[in-house]
């Protein structure tokens, strides 16, 4: 209960941030806030810290080759496969795994939306980026701080090592089944910029959202069925994402644009999700990717202009990354299924819920 109502006064608090720091796109700012949250403020910050530290490198990297790439598919292809693929495997076995995994979401991210304008710079959105993390991290750790120093001082707490952090002591540079599972992402991400010129599609760049993680996943499912885990998981984030953004459309379109309703609307909806989340049942997934959707529909850029479009553009780029990555696995299922698990499968990095 007190995690719960954690994550609703910080993604309130987050929203205020976006708003007053200038965020593109407030409802990410609210989800950041919300992911980050941890039942201590030491691992919110360390979350937070590593979360901005990806952005930044992500945003970075992408600044720099944006110049040389985004005139050719092809080049911005190779560099989605290169860059995504090299991040999520680090972020599969690394002990920073958080960092790799933004620092590739963000890359992907900023070029991807670069191609609508291949002309211009793409700092605008690299920018909003960052400035999306920082509030709602920022948020986070505030509301958790004041949390542990307060109410949660009266509450039991095992400070241990977790098995996922002992097993990432333990892991090794190369994992066979981590560089396939990321060798298929990576070649779904470098089909995106082809899908853009056959479609034409605005949104994409929500897509590789859920491509990179959709597959940061536990290295130890990664083994000859990993095509089950990873399939469970599109599913999950499918109906997690869907009814999070119906009811969201629901509350936004009956609210007639109301501020009050809608930021009321918010609490409830982050409540549930999160409840849903820390229930630790098969479906515990479906609790974040709710929350994922009912932010992006429900929470608009700005109150003067609550406009539906905007959010659903950004949820259907969403789903959409489930059409992409799923004939991916598919064949690289039927193509390499037989593969034995690697001798490395006890590496458990956390997984990301993002």
């Amino acid at each position: 209960m007190i995690d719960q109502c954690e994550c609703v006064v910080s993604v309130l608090l987050a929203i205020v941030f976006a708003h007053v720091l200038g965020a593109q796109n407030v409802g990410w700012a609210a989800f950041s806030g919300y992911m980050v949250m941890r039942s201590h403020v030491s691992e919110s910050l360390t979350r937070g810290i590593l979360r901005i530290i990806g952005t930044s490198a992500g945003a970075g990297t992408a600044l720099m080759l944006a110049p040389y790439v985004m005139q050719s598919p092809l080049l911005l292809s190779l560099s989605l496969v290169t860059v995504g693929g090299v991040t999520l495997y680090f972020a599969l076995v690394g002990k920073r795994s958080y960092a790799w995994l933004f620092t590739g979401l963000t890359f992907c991210m900023v070029l991807i939306d670069g191609m609508k304008h291949p002309t211009e710079s793409v700092l605008p959105f690299a920018e909003s980026r960052l400035i999306e993390i920082v509030a709602g991290t920022l948020a986070c750790i505030l509301v958790s701080a004041g949390s542990t120093f307060t109410i949660r001082r009266r509450l039991a707490r095992n400070p241990g090592e977790t098995l996922a952090q002992k097993a990432l002591r333990r892991s090794a540079v190369w994992h066979r089944g981590a560089a396939l599972h990321a060798l298929q992402a990576a070649v779904a991400l470098g089909l995106i910029p082809f899908i853009w010129i056959l479609s034409g599609i605005t949104s994409l760049s929500q897509s590789s959202i859920t491509i990179m993680a959709v597959m940061m996943v536990p290295v130890t499912t990664l083994g000859p069925s990993a095509l089950n885990p990873i399939t469970s998981r599109l599913v999950l984030r499918f109906i997690g994402c869907s009814v999070g953004g119906l009811i969201a459309t629901a509350i936004l379109l009956s609210s007639h644009h109301s501020p009050v309703l809608m930021t009321f609307g918010v609490c409830i909806g982050v409540f549930v999700g999160r409840h849903i989340e820390n229930s630790n049942s098969s479906i515990s997934y479906i609790g974040t990717q709710f929350v994922l959707a009912f932010l992006v529909v429900l929470v608009p850029d700005t109150y003067t202009n609550a406009a539906l479009e905007p959010g659903m553009e950004r949820l259907a780029g969403i789903l959409l990354g489930i059409v992409i990555l799923e004939p991916v696995l598919l064949a690289s299922h039927y193509l390499f299924g037989s593969q034995a698990p690697d001798e490395n499968a006890d590496i458990k990095p956390p997984a990301s819920n993002e």
